[in-house]
């Protein structure tokens, strides 16, 4: 018996808004941002699997790997801590700009920044979702690094994303919260 479709829909943890991208739209910069929001959104609701890299179930780094593919960027999938590895710091003014990776728990889980007030990762208990940065994530996180996208040339995407899914509210106590 498959699982009823309310509880295959994205889901949100906290209290933000029912579409948390949509208010950083406007603060997109450019057409990878675009981009790489709209592969960001057809892996909403997701569910999570150990070493999962899509398209159907992810971890959290084959999450952000596979979300970079489909919005035209390369680079080696491998565990969070390989990523911190390999990308650069930013700035502290490009910290929150979105697209930026953040770390967390010992460079154990990683996700995608939105904005200053949350990211979007691959969750063992919920999947894939929005989070906001509250007391519980902030006070676990290990520092960002920055894809280097502005120095790509502009390959073009090489799947074609999934049509997007509506997103929907969930509350989660904080040890389901965990990455």
């Amino acid at each position: 018996m498959s699982a009823p479709t309310e509880e295959r829909r994205p889901r949100t943890v906290g209290s933000v808004p029912k579409t948390p991208a949509s208010a950083a739209l406007p603060e997109l910069t450019g057409r990878f941002d675009r981009l790489l929001l709209s592969a960001i959104q057809t892996h909403l609701g997701l569910p999570y699997h150990y070493a999962g890299t899509g398209p159907d179930a992810f971890d959290c780094s084959g999450f952000v790997w596979r979300t970079y593919q489909e919005a035209g960027f390369e680079f080696q999938r491998g565990p969070a801590s390989s990523y911190w590895a390999t990308f650069a710091a930013p700035g502290k003014e490009d910290q929150y700009k979105f697209g930026t990776l953040v770390f967390f728990s010992g460079l154990a889980h990683v996700g995608i920044v939105v904005d200053e007030k949350g990211f979007y990762h691959a969750s063992r208990h919920h999947g894939v979702i929005y989070s906001p940065f509250d007391k519980y994530w902030l006070s676990r996180i290990d520092g960002f690094r920055r894809v280097p996208v502005d120095s790509m040339s502009f390959p073009v995407a090489k799947s074609k994303p999934r049509a997007a899914k509506p997103a929907a509210t969930a509350q989660a106590v904080d040890e389901d919260n965990q990455p």
